[in-house]
């Protein structure tokens, strides 16, 4: 009450803050006409004269005026489009490192314009971040359009180009691509060998488009970059026969959870059918030995009960797609992790992949967290705004709309039963369409979108389908939704990133119906048209009351539904939205429906009517805010866990590319070696021990396996007086000495490369291993909570205990290497692209359950110091320097240190 008093008299936050910044959109607005007189040279030259001012000492916030100033007048020219007050507030938010909220049809592509000028005029470089390659190409082309004139370069990153390509594009001043490309590619710099293969620049500001999309809904999963491991298909092949004779008695199901768990009985059914299919062989299901036995039943009984063809994923060309729940759009290249996503192949009859193990992997949140400065834009982001604040320390500001919004928005209708539902929406479509409304309808599912249509076709009412089946019309489909009558039937994604034009959009029908019209007086016609045409339908579709939404169900989330109405009543136009829901929905049903259905059937609801109550939407909120919250903490926990692995990350990929970029990793390879020794000789002479204490046959062993020296450990233990010091500097000699001599045999140059080469691979490979060490550790440690232990704390501390280990182990493995290594001749140029190509795949599973696989050993090779064409076996002069242990250049077969090379 108190704080609805005080929002009154003094205004909320939101309001008082972007009052602060309205003298900025005043000195904005009082450049306007000094600069629209410019002509389009000296508009263009402001980019070069705001550039100096900035290398001369003035920061981006005292450029801020002048530059949205020259964009705003840009715009006008280029695009026909002047940016209005709200979006010049909204450029100004982006630039402060922010969130806009913006409501649909607001200009928010227009908007982040502004914020992208100014901070490109640092010449760092500016990524704005989209939720698909067909905007990030559509944006980067007609945004592009303003920066060249300004004189910027404008780059865009798309599925499937190569690395020139993509570090061309990097290389712009302002560059569009897409989350999951951005990523990706930043998981694949830091696994390149040489510092010219890196396509990325270093991160320095971000503008994420929808980014509650992005930083929230898709930040449950990590990025993962993963290789296969062996083949397991026929096992799932096996199992997935076995599921079906399981009745539902058998399990029992958490549908919040998605989980789903075998009873007493379900188990001993499970264990005689496992016996008769001759899968288990000894021992009961749950023994030690039939681990991976009981994790592909789990996961067989999921893909069977839990997840359900056309709603959680799609079969095509041979492959199980993944839908995201959030959009509806199909997930090409993501995975289901831990055997999951080929339990679900096995079920739908398609190839069985193989299961992966992870090579890199990076969440949303701690990808975008490397940013310098990062902000986003969306239509939703002030629900998820203590979210954001946590997580990435953003702050939402909700901008007004340019004209008042007039939508009315009813109170939900709630009936029994799913058909009563579905009937109540088709008499409504049939009135709207009767009047010439144009309606858009909103799904959750493919499958509740299909049911809906063929209603419809029965009743032989024209319609279009938008779901994930048919995303590639996705444009034209919801630009054309807003003609009169039109129904557009959309499946959680209600045209983003396209705006729904009343009475239908000019250039959408331009570009289709005048495709393959080239004469120009007919196709001026036929524009002149069109125009004309789409002008008398806005005026019938407004008389109708504008656009219609209409929700078949609630969504989890609270955002995705009013994302969907906010399709409607854009820059002020009319429009109104209505949710229809039964007791069979889902979220209804989990969160107690039965009592509810109890006390309906008790107060005499007959079929075909429903409650209208706003308590009834309040009940509903709370019921998605429990969900969201629930969501929340899962990506909290996720975070929590990568935040372990990300702080080793950092470590590892710095480290990496120190070693790229330094010339020589000599002192480096000097300092490991050293230290590697003066472990031994700690464990074997242990301080204040006496010498019949010592274990010299552990400490001959140890360096006879990792040097390949034989000396009299023994001889000098037994000298008279010697002490552990003394024995580590005689060791540190003699290898100092055979690594000297080694270096001297190949040539110092070729020993620099060997060992920068050798250190990268190995590095590389005991990184891969260590990330499914902690895979294997991050899947078993919920475990210790039955044990009064915190999970998250036994994971950091065995995370840190393992790094260390890994840390040890690799210098250990790295001398070891470089000590036995044979260097062969090769007439490869570069030693660090020598290593064989690795088949990778890119998705957002949770790091996948595999067995280790066969480690590779490194192999060292060295190049010719010249080309074979040039080698003459008769002048020593053009063989270069050979290897001792090579074949000999002159044609011999001795080796070139028997040869021509002997001393």
């Amino acid at each position: 009450m108190l704080g609805a008093i005080a929002r009154r008299l003094f205004g909320s936050a939101n309001e008082r803050f972007l009052k602060t910044l309205t003298s900025e959109v005043t000195a904005i607005n009082a450049l306007e006409a000094e600069v629209s007189a410019l002509s389009d040279g000296d508009l263009k030259a402001r980019t070069a004269w705001l550039k100096e001012r900035l290398r001369a000492g003035e920061s981006l916030d005292a450029l801020l005026p002048d530059a949205f100033a020259t964009v705003r007048e840009a715009a006008r020219r280029v695009l026909g489009q002047r940016p209005f007050d709200v979006q010049l507030l909204g450029g100004i938010v982006l630039h402060r490192g922010m969130i806009a909220e913006m409501k649909t049809g607001e200009g928010k592509t227009l908007t982040a314009t502004l914020a992208v000028y100014l901070n490109a005029l640092t010449g760092n470089g500016v990524h704005v971040v989209t939720v698909n390659d067909y905007l990030a190409e559509r944006d980067s082309q007609w945004m592009g359009q303003l920066y060249g004139f300004l004189g910027l370069s404008a780059g865009c990153i798309k599925h499937g180009l190569d690395d020139d390509e993509r570090r061309a594009a990097y290389q712009a001043d302002v560059t569009y691509a897409t989350n999951n490309e951005l990523g990706f590619d930043y998981l694949r710099d830091n696994m390149k060998f040489d510092l010219g293969d890196m396509v990325q620049r270093p991160l320095a500001y971000a503008i994420v488009d929808e980014v509650d999309s992005i930083l929230i809904d898709e930040a449950r999963t990590p990025l993962i970059i993963s290789g296969p491991t062996d083949d397991s298909s026929e096992l799932y092949i096996a199992i997935n026969k076995l599921i079906p004779s399981l009745s539902p008695e058998d399990y029992e199901k958490d549908e919040k959870a998605k989980a789903v768990t075998l009873t007493e009985s379900g188990t001993e059914k499970t264990e005689t059918l496992l016996r008769k299919s001759g899968l288990l062989s000894e021992g009961a299901m749950y023994d030690l030995a039939n681990v991976a036995l009981v994790h592909h039943i789990n996961q067989a009984l999921r893909a069977h009960i839990m997840f359900s063809r056309d709603t959680d994923y799609v079969v095509k060309d041979d492959q199980v797609i993944i839908i995201d729940e959030f959009t509806g759009r199909m997930m090409e290249g993501r995975r289901y992790s831990e055997g999951l996503h080929q339990a679900l192949e096995a079920k739908e009859g398609v190839t069985i992949q193989r299961e992966n193990q992870t090579l890199a992997s990076i969440t949303f949140q701690n990808y975008f967290r490397l940013y310098e400065k990062l902000s986003g834009m969306t239509g939703t982001a002030m629900t998820e705004a203590g979210e954001f604040a946590e997580i990435y320390d953003l702050e939402a500001v909700e901008l007004p709309t340019n004209v008042p919004c007039i939508r009315k928005d009813e109170d939900d209708e709630v009936y029994r039963t799913q058909n009563e539902k579905f009937a109540a929406i088709i008499t409504l479509l049939e009135e709207c369409r009767a009047r010439n409304q144009p309606v858009l309808v909103g799904t959750v599912s493919i499958e509740k979108s299909e049911i809906l249509s063929d209603l419809l076709k029965k009743k032989k009412v024209p319609h279009n389908v938008l779901n994930a089946r048919y995303h590639e019309q996705e444009a034209r489909i919801v630009s054309q939704a807003g003609a009169p009558g039109a129904i557009t039937i959309a499946t959680n994604m209600a045209g983003r990133g396209t705006d729904i034009q009343l009475g239908g959009n000019v250039d959408m029908r331009i570009q289709n119906e005048l495709a393959r019209v080239t004469d120009e007086a007919e196709r001026a016609a036929a524009i002149a048209r069109i125009t004309a045409e789409v002008k008398e339908n806005r005026a019938t579709v407004m008389a109708a009351g504008g656009l219609y939404i209409v929700g078949t169900e609630r969504h989890e989330s609270r955002r995705i539904d009013n994302q969907l109405r906010g399709r409607a009543g854009r820059q002020g136009d009319p429009g109104g939205s209505k949710f229809y829901l039964s007791l069979d929905d889902d979220l209804m049903r989990i969160f107690g429906s039965e009592r509810i259905d109890g006390m309906l059937q008790k107060l005499g609801l007959e079929e075909g009517e429903a409650i209208v109550h706003p308590w009834i939407n309040k009940a509903l909120e709370k019921a998605q805010q429990k969900v969201e919250a629930r969501n929340f903490d899962a990506r909290k926990n996720v975070l929590k866990f990568d935040d372990v692995m990300n702080d080793q990350r950092k470590v590892i990929y710095d480290q990496r590319k120190e070693l790229m970029a330094a010339e020589t990793v000599a002192d480096e390879i000097v300092e490991m070696r050293h230290q590697v020794i003066e472990d031994l000789v700690r464990r074997a002479m242990p301080e204040k021990a006496y010498a019949e204490q010592w274990d010299i046959t552990f400490l001959h062993e140890e360096i006879r396996r990792i040097f390949g020296l034989d000396l009299p450990l023994v001889e000098w233990a037994k000298e008279e007086g010697i002490a552990d010091a003394e024995v580590l500097n005689r060791l540190i000699r003699a290898t100092d000495r055979k690594m000297a001599e080694k270096a001297a045999n190949h040539g110092p140059e070729v020993m620099r490369d060997v060992e920068k080469s050798l250190l990268l691979q190995i590095l590389d490979q005991m990184w891969k291993e260590h990330l499914l060490t902690l895979d294997h550790l991050r899947q078993g440690i919920g475990l210790r909570a039955y044990a009064q232990q915190d999970p998250l704390n036994e994971y950091k501390r065995e995370a840190f205990n393992l790094f260390e280990g890994m840390l040890e182990s690799l210098r250990d493995r790295v001398t070891m290497f470089l000590s036995h290594v044979e260097l062969q001749v090769a007439p490869e140029e570069n030693l660090l692209a020598q290593r064989p190509p690795q088949e990778t795949i890119e998705g957002h599973e949770d790091p996948a359950f595999a067995a280790h696989p066969p480690q590779h050993q490194p192999q060292a090779q060295v190049r010719q110091r010249q080309g074979a064409a040039k080698l003459d076996p008769n002048d020593p002069s053009t063989w270069g320097r050979v290897s001792r242990n090579a074949p000999c250049p002159c044609g011999s077969g001795k080796k070139y240190k028997h040869c021509h090379g002997k001393v």
